[in-house]
């Protein structure tokens, strides 16, 4: 008898387990139906208050959102514009060439960050001569952003000359 009961009590546990992993199924599918039943021009609206890495990660959020992000022209020549005074020369020379807002916007950022994340490494510090400048391609930068990097070359101790 008393096995009886544990057998009971067991399958109580594990249909409590089962219905709770049931729930949480059905919560997550009906959140990804909620995001995807979104009107195009409300996700649109959203997207064009993100910064690039934001969008990067709502593209990952379900395949709707991921192809609007990518075909959505007016959005990559909004972030395009926002980069253009750091990379002026390199955006209108792509845009001539025929690469999408997309393709030049991808293409100049990457390089941008490149010199960023360098110059904030100190890769591009204590130059001395010209055989120590790193292979990577420099891009034009705005005054703004000079000031900030001459900021942390000023904060950065100088190497001691023997």
């Amino acid at each position: 008898m008393q096995n009886n009961s544990n057998m009971n009590n067991n399958s109580e546990v594990s249909n409590r387990e089962l219905n709770t992993v049931d729930a949480e199924e059905e919560n997550e599918e009906s959140h990804n139906n909620l995001v995807e039943r979104l009107p195009s021009e409300v996700t649109e609206k959203i997207f064009s208050y993100l910064d690039c890495q934001s969008l990067g990660r709502a593209s990952m959020t379900c395949k709707n959102w991921n192809f609007e992000i990518t075909t959505n022209v007016s959005l990559w020549k909004r972030l395009c514009s926002d980069l253009k005074p750091n990379c002026e020369t390199e955006i209108d020379d792509d845009l001539k060439s025929g690469y999408s807002y997309r393709e030049t916007f991808l293409r100049n950022y990457q390089k941008y960050i490149e010199v960023i994340c360098g110059w904030d490494s100190g890769k591009f510090s204590y130059i001395t001569s010209f055989s120590d400048l790193p292979e990577i391609s420099m891009c034009v930068m705005n005054a703004e952003t000079w000031g900030k990097i001459l900021e942390k070359e000023l904060k950065r101790d100088a190497p001691s000359i023997s």
